[in-house]
């Protein structure tokens, strides 16, 4: 899930992830998974505010997977730039 607030000059980012997920080892899991995905990503965003918000699947599902999930977050919020 992601929360997306446009901002000029901004680019913050944020990662949670709940006890649902699991214990601290697979929290923290889902959390470098998802900034590994921003980070490869991070050029391509508009500037604003970004918060990931792990869900309990991720942990479960490939890498490839994931990423294909990432893209389409990013491309339904409309953050990705034009170019």
């Amino acid at each position: 899930m992601l929360f997306h607030i446009q901002k000029e000059l901004t680019h913050k980012v944020g990662f949670t992830a709940t006890k649902k997920i699991g214990n601290a080892v697979k929290r923290n899991r889902a959390k470098r998974r998802l900034r590994a995905l921003f980070y490869k990503y991070s050029q391509k965003l508009k500037d604003g505010t970004y918060i990931f918000v792990a869900k309990q699947a991720i942990n479960e599902i490939s890498h490839k997977q994931l990423e294909n999930d990432f893209k389409k977050v990013l491309n339904r919020s409309k953050s990705l730039k034009e170019n």
